[in-house]
Formats: C-alpha cells, sequence, structure tokens
C-alpha cells in the first residue's frame, strides 16, 4: 500500500488541478454563453448558439483528440500542452451544458427585481453584477455541482492524451504490480473524496450567497 499511494497522490494532484482550472474555466464560458444566447444582437446570439450545441452534441474525447492532434496542423498551427488542452476541453465542453442552466437560472429571476433595478438607476452592468446574478448563481448551483462533478470524472479521459492524471497513474501501477484490486480500490476512493469536496464548497457556497440574499432582503 505504501509504495502505491505516492504514485497514485501524484495522479490524483494532476487530476485535482484540472478539475479546478477547468471548473473556472466552464462557469465563466457557461456565463458568458447564457448572455449570448439571450442578446439582443443576432451574431452574438447566433454565435453562443453554434458553441453550444457544437459542444454539447459531440464526444469530449473526440473534442480533446482534436485540440490536441489537429490544432497543431495547418492553417491552425496552434499548440497547447497537454495540460491546456484538458483544462479548454473538459471547462468548455461542461460550460456548453452549464449555459442552458444559467440562462434557465437568470430567466427565472422575477421581473420585479429588473424593474426594481431600473428604478433605483443602475447601469445594466451594476443591476446584472447585484441583482441578478446572485440569484440566478443560487437557482444554478445545484444542477451546476452535478456539472462540477461530471467534469472531475470526465478528467480520466486526460490520460488519453498523454497527461498523468488519476486514472493514468492507476493503470500503470496496475501494469506494473498487477495489484488490481488494491490500485482501483484506492482510485475509486480518491475519486469519491475529490467528489464530496466539489459538494462540501458548493453546499458552502450556496449556504453564502442564500445568507446575503436575506441580509438584502431584510435591509
Amino acid at each position: 500500500m505504501g509504495e502505491l499511494l505516492p504514485l497514485l497522490l501524484q495522479g490524483a494532484w494532476v487530476t485535482l488541478q484540472v478539475t479546478f482550472y477547468g471548473s473556472v474555466l466552464a462557469i465563466v464560458a457557461a456565463i458568458l454563453a447564457a448572455l449570448g444566447r439571450m442578446s439582443p444582437w443576432l451574431p452574438v446570439r447566433w454565435f453562443s448558439i453554434a458553441y453550444i450545441e457544437l459542444f454539447r452534441g459531440t464526444s469530449l474525447l473526440v473534442q480533446l483528440f482534436w485540440l490536441f492532434f489537429v490544432l497543431p496542423l495547418p492553417p491552425f498551427n496552434v499548440e497547447m500542452s497537454p495540460f491546456a488542452v484538458a483544462i479548454v476541453g473538459l471547462g468548455l465542453h461542461i460550460g456548453a451544458y452549464g449555459a442552458e442552466v444559467m440562462r434557465g437560472a437568470i430567466s427565472s429571476v422575477a421581473k420585479g427585481q429588473y424593474e426594481a433595478s431600473v428604478a433605483l438607476n443602475f447601469t445594466a452592468f451594476t443591476r446584472f453584477r447585484r441583482i441578478i446574478l446572485p440569484q440566478a448563481l443560487l437557482a444554478a448551483i445545484p444542477p451546476g455541482t452535478n456539472l462540477l462533478i461530471e467534469l472531475l470524472k470526465n478528467t480520466s479521459l486526460v490520460s488519453l492524451i498523454t497527461l498523468s492524471d488519476l486514472s493514468f497513474r492507476a493503470r500503470q501501477l496496475d501494469q506494473a504490480t498487477f495489484e488490481t484490486l488494491k490500485i482501483f480500490t484506492l482510485a475509486l476512493i480518491m475519486y469519491f473524496v475529490l467528489a464530496q469536496v466539489i459538494n462540501f464548497a458548493m453546499r458552502r457556497f450556496e449556504r453564502r450567497l442564500s445568507r446575503g440574499r436575506m441580509r438584502g432582503g431584510l435591509s
């Protein structure tokens, strides 16, 4: 057991980094694509729809292969490290699903909130930042948590673009030691622990937003 843990922990650290940075990109992409989908400007709206449908309608594995193997070729000539490809691929893929979650959450904010912020003479940016976004995030957290956990599980695919994540290290150790039961049980536990960390962090964030909304409602 002692000789297995160090390599598995190295892989878990890579998985954790890819999950964190991929989640940040996914959240940003989801918010921007949701706003783009609701934009009154037709080119912005069509661009957002194209992004959402492309990344939702194609395989994540093929997307990773495309970013890793096709982008470096002419006429693109864009080469990224496996780590960058993992973050971009996972972030954009999950962000496309999150965009629809965010669009529904933004649409669910009561119209009275918009009218009140307009009456207070808030700018569009201030209205979105202080009134709309906090309420939309609160509504989006439960389905968004599921998407972030899905992103974590999808990191197992990045081993196929030569990234030494937890799945890669587990298979590497299995081939070297043949202690299949121990290795994959440990890997299973590590994925479970990471998923619970995401779940715990999102619940804390949800409670914090809820308290802020209650204070805002009482003030």
